[in-house]
């Protein structure tokens, strides 16, 4: 293994795994956000995919259209929830060096 031994090995294993942790809370508090409908619908999401706010423009409340609310509504989520998705992958390849590691975003 190009001189390491076991214990470096596992070493830079806990070290990698501190930093995964790390970068995984820095995600969690990461916010982004989203709207649709040119403002509209603002919603605003972690890094973890945790929805935190849901702002609707009473303007935006016609019970003739209740429709097209829900699809501002759906578009922006769908939205927060991929730029949330991708800042915390930021967060986890600036931790794993770009190292690709199954089941982490």
């Amino acid at each position: 293994m190009g001189g390491m031994n076991r214990n470096q090995m596992m070493a830079q294993a806990r070290k990698m795994q501190e930093q995964l942790v790390a970068a995984q809370q820095r995600a969690s508090e990461t916010e982004v956000t989203a709207s649709a409908g040119g403002g509209a619908v603002k919603v605003t999401a972690t890094g973890d995919l945790r929805l935190t706010s849901l702002t609707i423009d009473p303007d935006a409340l016609d019970p003739a259209d209740a429709e097209m609310l829900q699809d501002m509504i759906l578009a922006a989520v769908n939205d927060v929830l991929e730029s949330a998705e991708q800042a915390a992958g930021q967060q986890i390849n600036a931790a794993t060096g770009g190292l690709n590691i199954p089941g982490l975003f």
